[in-house]
C-alpha cells in the first residue's frame, strides 16, 4: 500500500465498502459527539469523513490534534445510515472508520479560520496566502483558472498557432505605462526593462517567417492597481498572425474567446458573429468605446433641438462648441419627483458635473418639467423622435462639449440601466469596437499623440498620413469588448518602414528617435516583411469575468496588493550595500524618505 495515499478524498463511494483504503489531507473540521469524533478529511480534490470510536487508540490523538494538521489514516470504507447522508459531498455516502493514523504535521493556532468563507482583511489573507487559498471558493478559483487557461491554449492550437516564449529582459519600449527596470551587473549603468508586452518580438517572429504564435504571456507595467487590472504584473493571450487583413484576426480570435467561454460560462454567450461597432458609434450611443450591451438604452445626439432654442443655458452652450446627448429612461415617467433629483444630485457629486436635465412625457403624450417648458413642440417631438420615446417615458440630457458630454452621459446610461431594471445580469455580451483614430490630442500638452496603438497601420497608408488632419486618420484597430469591459486590444501592424517614419513623424518623433527606439523592428522590416496583426486580450480579466469576480486579483494565485506589494514574501525589500556595489548603484532617496528612515517612522 502507497505510504501516503490509495484514494484523494473525493474519491470513495458505495463501491468501495469494505474496503481497506488509506487517505492523507488536512483536518478540515471536527465533531465530537461523545462516543464518537468525526472528522472532515480534506485533500485538493474533496472532503470524506473519518470517524473514530472512544475506544481507538487514535480516538485521544485526533481530538487533540488543530485543524489543519496533516494526517494520513488508513481505515474500512462503511456505508452510512440513510438518515446521514450528506448529498453535499460527492463522498456523503460513505465514511472511514480509523484503523491506523500517522501525523505528518501538526498546524500552529490559525490567523483566521480555512473553514469558513467569512470575510478577513485583505492585508492579512495576502501575508497568509497558503491558507487563504485552502478556502473552497479560491481553490475552487485557481483551479478554475488552470482550467480555462488549458482550454485556451488548446483552442490555438486547433487553429494552427505555435506556442512560441519571448524574453523577460529586454529593452524599453514607449507602450502607454512605466517599465520596471533590471541592473544589468556585466554592464555598468546599463538596464534591463521587463517587458510590457511582447509587442516587437512577436512581430520579429512574423518577419522571421512563423505564420501564427500564441503566447500566455507575462507582462509588467509599473503603476497603480485598478478593479480590471492587477497592479505591478498581469497575464494575456498575445498573438500574432501573418497575410491577415483585420477581419481576419477579429473571426479567429471572436473563435477562440466564443469556444472558451462557452467551455466555461455559466451564463449565455452571444452567438457568432459579434457586433462590430465603429469607435464614433460607439461613443455617441454609448458614451464609451466600452459598451456594455446587456444595457438596452442607446444615447441619442438632440444638440439640433436645442440650437436656437428658448432654453438658454443649453443653445449658449451649444453656440460655444458644446453638444447635447439625450439618454433615454423607459417608463421613467412612473417614477416620483425624488428619483429625477437624486440623478441630478448623482450627476453633480458623483461625476462633478452641472447637472442633468430631464423632459417627462406623460400617457397622454404631454411634455413635463422645467426644460419642456422652454421648448416648441416641434422641437420636443424631434427629441422624442431621435431617442426612441414613447408615453410614460423620460429622457436626461447631457450637456457639454463632446469629451465630458460622452462620459457624462455613458455613466448615465449605465446607472439608469441598472436602476430602471434593464440591464440583463446574466449573460456574457460581446462587441469589436473598430476603427479607431490614429491620434488624439494630449490634454496637457494640446500636441498630437498616438491615441491606440502605435505599431498599427493607417487605414490609408501613407496616402492619408500625408494629405488628411492626423486627427482624421483612423487606424486598423480593434479592442474586444464584454459586458462593458476591454478584453483585449489589437491591430493590423505597420510593417512598411516608410510609413512607420511618418506615423511616428506626426507623433512628435524625429526619424532618429524612431530609428534609435525601434531600430531592431524597423531593420527587421527592411529585409521583407509580410503584412501582419495580432491583439492580446487579458487572461485576468477572462478568469475574473467566467469565475464571476468582484476584482481582478481574487484571481490570481499570489496577488500583490494595492500598493504594488507582495506582502507574502515581503517585496520589495532594500538590498545589501554589497549588492548595490555589484550593481553600481546608489539608493537616493526622496528627502520625505530620507527623514522617514532617519527618524524611523517609515510606514506611519
Amino acid at each position: 500500500m502507497h505510504p501516503f495515499r490509495t484514494h484523494t478524498c473525493n474519491a470513495l463511494g458505495l463501491d468501495h465498502v469494505g474496503e481497506t483504503v488509506r487517505l492523507s489531507g488536512w483536518i478540515h473540521r471536527k465533531r465530537d459527539h461523545g462516543n464518537l469524533l468525526f472528522v472532515d478529511l480534506r485533500d485538493h480534490f474533496g472532503i470524506t469523513q473519518v470517524v473514530a470510536d472512544r475506544s481507538s487508540e487514535h480516538f485521544a490523538t485526533l481530538e487533540s490534534l488543530p485543524l489543519e494538521s496533516v494526517i494520513t489514516v488508513t481505515g474500512s470504507v462503511v456505508a452510512r445510515t440513510e438518515e446521514t447522508v450528506n448529498p453535499t459531498l460527492a463522498t456523503g455516502r460513505v465514511e472511514l472508520t480509523v484503523a491506523e493514523l500517522a501525523v505528518r504535521s501538526t498546524s500552529a493556532q490559525l490567523p483566521f479560520p480555512v473553514n469558513s468563507e467569512q470575510p478577513y482583511p485583505e492585508e492579512m489573507r495576502l501575508k497568509h496566502r497558503y491558507l487563504d487559498l485552502r478556502r473552497e471558493r479560491n481553490h475552487w478559483i485557481v483551479r478554475k483558472r488552470s482550467e480555462i487557461v488549458a482550454s485556451i491554449r488548446q483552442a490555438m492550437v486547433e487553429r494552427g498557432f505555435l506556442e512560441i516564449t519571448t524574453p523577460i529582459l529586454t529593452a524599453t519600449s514607449p507602450e502607454g505605462a512605466r517599465d520596471y527596470v533590471v541592473p544589468a551587473r556585466l554592464h555598468p549603468g546599463k538596464f534591463y526593462a521587463l517587458p510590457q508586452a511582447p509587442q516587437m518580438f512577436k512581430q520579429l517572429l512574423m518577419v522571421a517567417g512563423f505564420d501564427r504564435y500564441f503566447q500566455v504571456a507575462p507582462c509588467f507595467r509599473d503603476e497603480a492597481a485598478r478593479a480590471d487590472r492587477s497592479p505591478g504584473e498581469f497575464y494575456q493571450l498575445d498573438i500574432e498572425m501573418s497575410f491577415v487583413e483585420q477581419e481576419d484576426v477579429l473571426g479567429t480570435m471572436e473563435g477562440v474567446l466564443h469556444q472558451v467561454f462557452d467551455q466555461h460560462a455559466t451564463k449565455p454567450v452571444d452567438a457568432l458573429p459579434w457586433r462590430r461597432i465603429p469607435y464614433a458609434e460607439s461613443m455617441l450611443k454609448y458614451g464609451s468605446d466600452k459598451p456594455d450591451l446587456r444595457n438596452p438604452l442607446v444615447i441619442a445626439d438632440v444638440t439640433e433641438a436645442f440650437r436656437g432654442s428658448d432654453f438658454g443655458i443649453f443653445a449658449k452652450a451649444i453656440d460655444g462648441g458644446a453638444v447635447v446627448r439625450a439618454i433615454p429612461a423607459p417608463g421613467a415617467a412612473a417614477q416620483p419627483r425624488s428619483f429625477f433629483d437624486k440623478m441630478n444630485d448623482w450627476a453633480r457629486e458623483e461625476q462633478e458635473a452641472a447637472g442633468l436635465g430631464y423632459v417627462i412625457f406623460g400617457d397622454d403624450g404631454e411634455a413635463r418639467g422645467p426644460i419642456a417648458k422652454r421648448l416648441t413642440a416641434d422641437r420636443l417631438a424631434a427629441i422624442r423622435e431621435a431617442a426612441g420615446l414613447a408615453g410614460g417615458d423620460a429622457v436626461f440630457f447631457a450637456c457639454d462639449h463632446p469629451g465630458p458630454a460622452a462620459k457624462l452621459a455613458g455613466a448615465a446610461r449605465l446607472k439608469l440601466g441598472l436602476d430602471l431594471g434593464l440591464t440583463e445580469l446574466d449573460a456574457f455580451r460581446f462587441c469589436w469596437i473598430v476603427d479607431f483614430p490614429m491620434y488624439e490630442l494630449d490634454e496637457e500638452t494640446d500636441q498630437i499623440v498616438f491615441s491606440h496603438n502605435p505599431f498599427s497601420m493607417p487605414q490609408g497608408g501613407l496616402d492619408d498620413l500625408l494629405n488628411k488632419h492626423p486627427l482624421e486618420v483612423m487606424g486598423w484597430q480593434y479592442d474586444v469588448v464584454c459586458n462593458g469591459m476591454e478584453l483585449g486590444s489589437g491591430a493590423i501592424r505597420n510593417h512598411v518602414p516608410e510609413i512607420m517614419f511618418k506615423a511616428f513623424e506626426i507623433a512628435g518623433y524625429s526619424a532618429d528617435e524612431t530609428e534609435k527606439t525601434f531600430g531592431s523592428l524597423l531593420r527587421a522590416f527592411r529585409y521583407g516583411a509580410p503584412p501582419h496583426g495580432g491583439m492580446a486580450p487579458g487572461i485576468d480579466r477572462i478568469v475574473m469575468l467566467l469565475a464571476g469576480l468582484p476584482n481582478i486579483r481574487e484571481g490570481i494565485a499570489f496577488p500583490m496588493s494595492q500598493q504594488v506589494e507582495d506582502l507574502l514574501m515581503g517585496a520589495p525589500t532594500e538590498i545589501s550595500e554589497k549588492h548595490l556595489r555589484e550593481l553600481h548603484l546608489r539608493v537616493h532617496l526622496p528627502p520625505k524618505m530620507k527623514q522617514q528612515a532617519a527618524t524611523g517612522t517609515e510606514g506611519e
